[in-house]
């Protein structure tokens, strides 16, 4: 036999013995009709059928979701879903306003406390009544805002598990705000079309191309979500009652029309094909808990603080050094000599005011003790560092401390890339008011890019 064939033989014969990157799927439930009740059945029947396949989702319930199944005395489904992840999905969900239009106008730290008032009492009801904290939380439809992160941090919430286009890293996930977010995952967002079977054996080949191109990566996460409702009703009960930001009272909302049961059934049947292919390919499922313990938390080993100055000199942006990944945020705390730990980004944005181009050496060492007390009072960036009466913009401080040359170097925000800059479709959801379009959020969100860098499996 040719050396050729034997090398390829040997290479057949081996292959099992080489591990394999490893591909994780989270499957997550938005749990939200609390107008439907057959969206309850569905619940228990998708939870079921699950555990009959070994897998464990997530369901993201929405608060008042989990009061009705409690007035309902579900108590079948409460016990259901708790065998599975639970996460949160808001307190009322698409009962105006919606969080992106209440927090639309409010700064990081007051919109966190809003958001907090709003949507405390739905955690806690979620934990009274499945007995955990929540894994994760996702907001209603595309009502996001990044003043949501400090308050789920306060709230013991973890992780950020969604859809989305206002913030993303590499179609995988990534840190941001202190949470673990699964979030504008591009093509490893798989999700088979629930109304026409045929159109299955495609999905399921993109699932494999997916998992295909997790392979250069080390491995990664493919996200699929579904809401239950979908699977016993023709349109969702949010939209036929509170479009375009509707408020019509209690007794006259209106149920979704409802599938046959024929379609029920076939829809239970797509996504068990689905979960079945995606186990015989040798993926793992996994919940929102889960990621905490694959994704690294620790914090990443101390960096030579020649190499954070020569990065952050000519860019403020994250840094992946092997396994190890940098926010701007801690690479500044390396140049400043502040312990890792996670701070916040600037609440606002400011201009330079300094007017020379160079600076002392007492100058800088007294501004960088200035912004070294901030940081430490406040727990997050400042906005500006002051020099004297004047001021540099936190990007132009950072870049002119790095380069340490006594010259004003002015920053370029690289980590700002990563966030969406369409204010109209980045919110573009039927529940919100037409028209809507929400600037501030996003560009609260670049200021929060400081925080930003991919998450590495262990």
């Amino acid at each position: 036999m040719p050396i050729r064939n034997w090398l390829f033989l040997i290479l057949i014969l081996t292959a099992p013995l080489f591990p394999q990157a490893p591909v994780y799927v989270v499957l997550w439930f938005d749990t939200e009709d609390y107008i439907e009740p057959a969206a309850d059945d569905a619940a228990l029947r998708l939870a079921q059928d699950l555990d009959q396949l070994g897998v464990r989702a997530t369901f993201k319930v929405v608060g008042e979701k989990a009061r009705t199944l409690e007035l309902r005395n579900r108590r079948d489904v409460i016990r259901a879903l708790s065998r599975h992840d639970i996460g949160y999905h808001s307190n009322y969900h698409s009962i105006p306003p919606a969080p992106a239009v209440y927090l639309r106008t409010l700064g990081l730290l007051e919109g966190a406390a809003e958001f907090e008032r709003r949507e405390a009492s739905g955690v806690a009801d979620l934990r009274r009544l499945f007995g955990v904290t929540p894994s994760c939380y996702g907001q209603p439809g595309s009502s996001w805002g990044p003043q949501s992160n400090l308050a789920l941090r306060r709230l013991g919430i973890p992780v950020y598990l969604d859809e989305g286009s206002q913030a993303g890293v590499n179609e995988q996930p990534f840190w941001y705000g202190g949470l673990l977010y699964v979030f504008k995952m591009g093509q490893f967002l798989v999700r088979p079309n629930l109304n026409d079977e045929s159109r299955l054996e495609e999905t399921l080949r993109r699932f494999d191309q997916a998992s295909q191109a997790l392979a250069p990566r080390g491995g990664g996460v493919i996200s699929t979500y579904y809401h239950p409702t979908e699977f016993v009703t023709t349109e969702f009960w949010d939209g036929v009652n509170f479009s375009r930001g509707a408020n019509p009272e209690r007794a006259d909302w209106k149920r979704p029309r409802l599938r046959t049961p024929e379609d029920s059934e076939r829809a239970y049947r797509i996504l068990r094909r689905y979960v079945e292919h995606a186990k015989s390919r040798g993926a793992r499922f996994v919940t929102a808990r889960d990621l905490l313990q694959l994704y690294d938390s620790t914090p990443s080993p101390p960096l030579d603080a020649r190499r954070v100055s020569l990065h952050l000199a000519g860019r403020q942006t994250f840094l992946v050094q092997g396994r190890w990944t940098y926010s701007a945020a801690d690479l500044l705390l390396t140049l400043l000599n502040i312990a890792p730990q996670y701070v916040d980004g600037p609440a606002s944005r400011a201009e330079s005011t300094y007017r020379s181009s160079t600076i002392s050496r007492p100058g800088l060492d007294r501004a960088t003790a200035d912004a070294v007390s901030y940081i430490r009072r406040h727990h997050r960036l400042p906005a500006q560092v002051w020099i004297g009466s004047e001021t540099l913009s936190l990007a132009d401080f950072t870049a002119t401390l790095a380069a340490a040359d006594g010259s004003i170097h002015r920053g370029n925000l690289e980590c700002e890339r990563y966030i969406s800059t369409d204010p109209a479709g980045s919110f573009n959801w039927p529940i919100h008011p037409e028209n809507f379009r929400a600037p501030e959020l996003l560009e609260l969100a670049r200021l929060q890019a400081w925080t930003l860098k991919p998450a590495s499996l262990r």
